[in-house]
């Protein structure tokens, strides 16, 4: 689907100027950009920005199983589906055509919650058949989006995680994620946590534009910094990597991370799955028009041609003489940097089960 440009307008807070269709239904409903509502004087009325609603979500199970080659966590838990931080460019946005709902608008305002996430994690790591392998926290949305400082389902989970001194890696780009180092250091202490900072961009300006509602830049690296100060390993990932936007700033990026105490690094090119194009493609025509074709010029010479491969071990770095470019200058920026000089793995040595019982992982 192309966006229409007429349907496509910029909501303050918002990432995604257009809903684009669900790609499993037939029936879709636009809004007619012609059309004006009156009051009783004649004057016109402005429609609404559209608000976060919340949902609860009745899942019965919130680990899930992870298959694939590009991804280092066997498994997965995510409080929410959907998020608020609303960033133009979400790979996740898509998992929303599942719910009935848009990858648009609807996936940064109609907010799923798993309140019974703690209840749920508690009872699966209690089954004789969990492993203790390591969990991200979260695989999909943002497990510190702003619900977070409401619902607390994260928090739950992560004492829930603590005491069972279970391996956790969180991946964030929300400042929020320092409120937790009360439990955090304690599992670090055990090697069994480590916190990954998304950064973006370091402009903040952009960032505004690009991650409406999501920690500014200099919020991120204060954040990696008080974890760092509290004993958690931290990480930065520079994702995603947008050829032609953000790709020049890999060496700033990764400087001011190592300086603010990040001790490893990893990168992400731009991922355009299904409707994410329509919502990214309208995203530049808004914020960033004179970038565009460069931009999308870039991104077909990292995927063969196309805006998006979706085959395993190309989707995340591309290919090509453009992708070798990146993947050289990250690695010389990071060694420069003093990054990646050891690896932040984690350890299940120290699991327990409620009451205290440590288990011996070999025995398992």
């Amino acid at each position: 689907m192309t966006p229409n440009p007429a349907a496509s307008t910029a909501h303050p807070g918002r990432g995604a100027t257009l809903n684009p269709a669900n790609r499993f239904d037939r029936l879709t409903v636009e809004a007619d950009p012609d059309f004006a509502e009156f009051d009783e004087h004649g004057v016109p009325v402005e429609r609404p920005h559209p608000r976060t609603q919340f949902y609860f979500d009745a899942t019965e199970s919130v680990l899930t199983h992870n298959d694939s080659p590009d991804i280092r966590h066997s498994w997965g838990l995510n409080p929410y589906r959907g998020c608020e931080h609303g960033c133009a460019y979400c790979f996740a946005r898509p998992y929303h055509d599942y719910l009935g709902w848009s990858s648009g608008l609807d996936f940064e305002t109609k907010i799923l919650v798993k309140t019974r996430a703690p209840d749920l994690l508690r009872a699966e790591l209690s089954s004789p058949k969990w492993r203790a392998e390591s969990i991200g926290l979260s695989g999909v949305t943002d497990c510190y989006q702003p619900a977070e400082r409401h619902f607390k389902v994260t928090r739950g989970c992560l004492e829930v995680l603590a005491e069972f001194r279970q391996p956790v890696a969180i991946i964030t780009k929300n400042f929020l994620v320092t409120r937790d180092r009360d439990l955090l250091a304690p599992l670090a202490a055990c090697g069994a946590a480590a916190v990954y900072v998304s950064l973006t961009t370091l402009d903040a300006e952009l960032a505004g534009r690009l991650e409406p509602r999501a920690a500014r830049p200099e919020h991120r690296l204060r954040a990696i910094r008080l974890l760092a100060d509290a004993g958690i390993p931290v990480g930065v990932l520079t994702a995603p990597v947008i050829p032609g936007l953000t790709d020049h700033e890999i060496p700033a990026l990764l400087d001011a991370a190592a300086q603010a105490g990040a001790r490893a690094a990893s990168y992400v090119i731009l991922r355009l799955p299904h409707a994410v194009k329509d919502v990214f493609l309208a995203w530049l025509d808004t914020h960033a028009p004179g970038k565009k074709d460069r931009v999308l010029s870039r991104l077909r010479d990292l995927r063969g041609g196309k805006l998006y491969d979706a085959s395993f071990g190309a989707r995340l770095r591309g290919e090509g003489l453009f992708a070798e470019q990146i993947k050289r200058l990250f690695e010389v920026s990071a060694r420069r940097a003093g990054l990646n000089e050891t690896r932040l793995s984690l350890s299940s040595a120290h699991f327990r089960l409620p009451g205290g019982v440590q288990l011996d992982m070999n025995l398992l």
